[in-house]
């Protein structure tokens, strides 16, 4: 017979988890075949975006930072630029997303934000701020880059790394398997994506506290 759980215990656990800060969320987030989570975010232009403006169309969503050298392997190569460009021009939806907290070192404000995308001749579709996390902890996101891709009926198909080569190593893309490029060549196909999951590698998304 189970022991019935204690003020004391239930506290215990309650403060444990807490401590797991968005690790706990992570636990909890998204889940491939499960519909997506909605969100509403501002772009580094001040323009409010929603997912739900987006359903009948794929959406790839790419957690971001550009202090990371994990983000710097992908752009610097134009690895990332070639997927948003080819994947744009079938109309596909490219949300780029930062949840990188105010006051971290790596923090950069809208315009600055922007401004480091454009150099790079970066191609999403919109460039969001999550200041707060709140995104990025719906949908688990832990590192960056961190991939999603969600179907034209809403529901996430893939969560994972970009590729399988887990490295800040540039010359590492060329003979990387691309997992994003294969779920939205297998789902615009209609078919199951193959590898659903991936583990995603890059720096650790830099949350708020608490």
């Amino acid at each position: 017979m189970h022991k019935p759980i204690t003020r004391r215990a239930a506290l215990a656990a309650g403060t444990a988890l807490a401590a797991l800060g968005p690790w706990a969320a992570a636990a909890r987030a998204a889940a491939v075949g499960q519909p997506a989570p909605n969100f509403e975010l501002v772009d580094v232009n001040g323009k409010r975006v929603t997912l739900a403006e987006f359903k009948g169309r794929h959406v790839v969503l790419e957690w971001t930072n550009p202090g990371c050298p994990f983000v710097v392997k992908h752009y610097g190569s134009q690895n990332m630029q070639a997927l948003q460009k080819e994947f744009t021009a079938k109309n596909v939806v490219w949300l780029s997303i930062s949840s990188t907290a105010k006051g971290h070192y790596d923090y950069r404000e809208p315009v600055a934000l922007g401004s480091q995308y454009k150099e790079w001749g970066s191609a999403q579709t919109a460039l969001l701020m999550d200041d707060s996390g709140k995104v990025g902890q719906a949908y688990g996101a832990r590192t960056t880059p961190h991939m999603y891709v969600i179907d034209p009926a809403g529901q996430l198909v893939y969560a994972g790394g970009i590729d399988d080569k887990r490295s800040a190593n540039p010359a590492d893309v060329k003979t990387a398997k691309n997992y994003v490029r294969a779920a939205l060549g297998e789902s615009m196909a209609g078919k199951p994506v193959s590898t659903p999951t991936a583990t995603p590698y890059g720096c650790s998304v830099k949350y708020a506290a608490g």
